[in-house]
């Protein structure tokens, strides 16, 4: 390990202007440093290249530009401020002209550099086991959608006991003026809150990647950092680059992580112990990252990694192994989560008027609940406002002619299921029989796209359907007599997770 005492030397030869500042103890949690309130040795702190430790007296130094945001590293068992919207003050911008000027407005003129840019942080207990909320795309267009979001995903969170929640990217959608309402809604929920950039949380009108974020990084703070909590070590990612031009000269984005913050990581890493669970959290999936390469071998020597993003409006579990790039001894475990919105707010309203925005893959939208454990970790899907044991569609029949059941297909789409789920189904009262995990669009969804076809504003049509990657497929049994049998089916999925479904078919005459 590297100590503070050498890393503030070497700083301290170094050529160019140096920033200071203190990472202290602030024990009345006023956000100042007062008199007898000790600063905090062997904290990291970074900006948003280089990363330093505190010394004895919780004294830090850095080399900066006039567009630097440093930030503080979080280590276990201490918390930064959070604000009124229940989003960590853990960052201090310096930008003494702002941001130039766009539709959007980003970071106001911070001025000259203070004498010292100080960092609050309090105590608090983080246990071994834990759990963390992950959103994928939120992505309201409007303040309407932001109130299908506070009915049909924020209300039922209110008050969780999770340690802290996380969007993953596409927190809004274009409109950035719709950021503070929907921060506004999140906070209800209670909990601490960290926030990923998304494509659709740029600023359009920057020429460069540079500027892209300047109204994400006014409200949020840094595109990437860092933080512990308990013995996990999150990194957030901001792997949209924006651009790069397309075949017509237009700008646009693409998937790609850059060598500054490519360094970062690298620095980041170093103050890790490779025992310790290392989870990055991005918006583009990681094997759409055009330099995932260089972030591949950052991590290949880490016997603990997991990686979660988004973007995609579809679940699915990725296992990295050498097809994709991925030269670890065993493969990296890359989860496309759950997106919030669904497929962006759309399909044909529910009883509340809320969209049912099933996802292409047939799954409904919601969100993930991570429970991180030491090393380990495990995951559980949880859909919008249904309860937490509702893993599964069942696509059958409800009535068949007898003459027609030979051969009629079964199809459960679960919704978390992956590679690693043993999936299995029963007729009746038979023996359980294994599934076929069979990669072609959900049946029940190809349906509600042709109904929901003619919607017309404020609801739209839904997105086409994809191969699902988490459906299976059976066939009914030969030789029923008429009546009503029951089909069951079983996952359990790679964490030891069960899961049962049941439904009742009719066999005609």
């Amino acid at each position: 390990m590297v100590s503070a005492a050498l890393v503030l030397a070497a700083f301290s030869s170094a050529q160019g202007p140096l920033a200071q500042g203190c990472v202290f103890d602030d024990q009345n949690l006023n956000g100042k440093r007062d008199v007898g309130e000790p600063g905090i040795p062997s904290v990291r702190v970074s900006n948003q290249r280089d990363i330093v430790l505190t010394d004895e007296d919780g004294i830090w130094r850095l080399p900066y530009t006039d567009e630097t945001i440093f930030f503080v590293i979080k280590p276990r068992n201490w918390m930064t401020p959070v604000d009124e919207n229940k989003l960590p003050r853990f960052y201090y911008i310096h930008k003494p002209k702002g941001s130039p000027k766009q539709k959007y407005p980003g970071v106001s003129p911070t001025g000259p550099l203070p004498a010292s840019i100080d960092f609050p942080l309090h105590k608090q207990s983080e246990a071994e086991k834990f759990q963390a909320i992950f959103f994928g795309d939120t992505q309201p267009r409007d303040l309407r959608e932001v109130e299908y979001i506070a009915k049909d995903i924020v209300s039922e969170l209110v008050g969780s006991s999770a340690a802290f929640g996380v969007t993953l990217g596409d927190i809004v959608f274009d409109d950035l003026s719709v950021f503070m309402p929907l921060v506004q809604t999140v906070a209800l929920i209670g909990i601490p809150w960290y926030n990923v950039l998304g494509n659709h949380d740029q600023n359009y009108d920057s020429p460069d990647d540079v500027h892209s974020d300047e109204t994400f990084e006014s409200i949020f703070g840094p595109s990437y950092y860092s933080f512990d909590y308990g013995p996990t070590h999150f990194i957030v990612l901001d792997d949209v680059e924006w651009g790069v031009l397309n075949a017509t000269g237009q700008r646009t984005y693409r998937g790609g992580i850059g060598p500054s913050q490519l360094q970062f990581i690298e620095n980041d890493l170093r103050y890790v112990p490779q025992d310790q669970l290392v989870v990055l959290t991005m918006h583009i999936p990681i094997t759409s990252v055009v330099d995932r390469a260089a972030l591949f071998r950052l991590l290949e020597s880490r016997p603990f990694s997991l990686s979660v993003s988004a973007h995609t409006h579809y679940q699915e579990h990725i296992f990295l192994k050498s097809e994709h790039g991925w030269q670890g001894a065993k493969p990296h475990h890359h989860v496309v989560n759950v997106t919030t919105c669904g497929s962006w707010w759309q399909g044909s309203p529910d009883e509340l008027g809320i969209p049912h925005t099933t996802m292409r893959c047939g799954a409904p939208n919601g969100y993930s609940i991570f429970t991180f454990d030491g090393r380990q970790y495990s995951i559980e899907f949880k859909a919008a406002r249904r309860p937490g044991d509702y893993q599964m569609n069942l696509i059958l029949p409800d009535s068949i002619k007898a003459a027609d059941v030979a051969g009629t297909p079964v199809h459960a789409n679960v919704f978390g299921g992956s590679e690693l789920s043993l999936t299995q189904i029963r007729f009746d009262a038979g023996p359980w029989q294994p599934m076929e995990k069979s990669p072609v669009p959900d049946p029940e969804y190809v349906k509600m796209v042709e109904r929901d076809k003619s919607l017309t504003l404020p609801y739209r049509p839904l997105p086409a359907a994809i191969n699902s990657p988490h459906l299976w497929k059976a066939t009914l049994p030969t030789g029923w007599k008429p009546g009503v049998h029951r089909v069951e089916v079983k996952s359990v999925d790679m964490f030891g997770h069960s899961y049962t479904a049941v439904r009742a078919i009719r066999i005609d005459p």
